[in-house]
């Protein structure tokens, strides 16, 4: 297990060095952000001043460099723009991305696997295909036309529930629907392919030969062993939720790190994009290890495997 937890680690390092690499040189190919930042009267003098000040004067080698080392010491630098330090500027937009990641993780997971297992054990019910369409429809709208559509139907013609902003409760339901539906059909159907595999194997046929009711079938034995690959999902799609509150959250102007990343990339604001990006890399890489170690609890198989 520490063998396994050490290469792990070092897939990571790897990965995290990479993510750095990219997000750094692709930033520096959208231009020089020391025009954005001076006043239109500057002259080419305030220019170089402001540019030195920023250190982007220095040769390109030198900024990577230094940007490593920095990070190293987990230090992201100070925001171009707003001049503060960077992990300031994300620690206070964290709050409502956890907000919204959390209530779409609700209707994605929550909704999804329980669709997925009604799917499979009551396929040929009628009432069942209409759930599949509902599934397929989620699974076609894109989050920001769902995101838009919301605030049509239930912010402008119902006015049950406000268009846009951050507040109470009532803020966080149209923008955790959008952002969740997408993955809650990637659920279902996980979760559906994964249980009627299992309802295809000897064991439970067995155990329905014996008179093993459905439902303590379910409990006792296909839950676990079709656990694994909606495991492997949730590793995924929880990134993606994080990915896709880029979209949603400039919908529906809701201040957490999707908006963020969308306002630094306009200002070419690029240490406060580094710092997103690197903060999402660290969180993806998480998961999946975490996942990893879910494996071997669900299923002792695995773990028998590796040894």
């Amino acid at each position: 297990m520490a063998l396994f937890i050490l290469r792990r680690l070092g897939q990571a390092a790897v990965a995290i060095f990479g993510v750095m690499t990219l997000v750094f040189f692709i930033q520096r190919l959208t231009g020089d952000p020391t025009y954005l930042l001076v006043p239109e009267t500057a002259t080419q003098a305030d220019i170089e001043a402001m540019r030195a000040s920023l250190g982007l004067d220095k040769p390109l080698v030198v900024q990577y460099w230094t940007f490593l080392t920095d990070v190293a010491h987990f230090d992201f630098g100070r925001s171009y723009v707003q001049r503060i330090p960077v992990m300031d500027i994300i620690a206070a937009r964290v709050p409502y991305t956890l907000q919204l990641a959390a209530g779409a993780l609700l209707v994605s997971f929550g909704l999804g696997v329980p669709l997925g297992v009604t799917m499979a054990l009551w396929r040929d019910r009628r009432w069942t295909q209409i759930l599949t369409g509902f599934v397929f429809a989620s699974q076609s709208m894109p989050t920001f036309w769902s995101g838009i559509l919301f605030i049509m139907v239930f912010a402008v013609w119902l006015g049950w529930l406000p268009p846009s902003g951050a507040g109470g409760l009532a803020n966080l339901v149209l923008p955790s629907l959008a952002l969740g539906l997408l993955s809650m059909a990637t659920f279902a159907r996980v979760t559906r392919t994964a249980v009627l595999d299992e309802l295809s194997k000897d064991y439970v046929r067995s155990a329905r030969a014996r008179g093993v009711a459905t439902g303590r079938l379910f409990r006792r034995h296909l839950m676990r062993n079709a656990a694994i690959p909606v495991i492997s999902v949730a590793a995924l799609e929880i990134s993606q939720l994080l990915a896709g509150a880029v979209i949603v959250e400039t919908v529906f102007a809701w201040p957490g790190l999707g908006l963020l990343t969308v306002q630094s990339i306009v200002a070419r604001d690029f240490l406060v994009v580094q710092g997103i990006v690197l903060i999402g890399a660290f969180v993806t890489i998480a998961l999946n290890f975490l996942a990893d170690v879910l494996y071997t609890v669900v299923d002792p198989r695995i773990r028998l495997g590796a040894s």
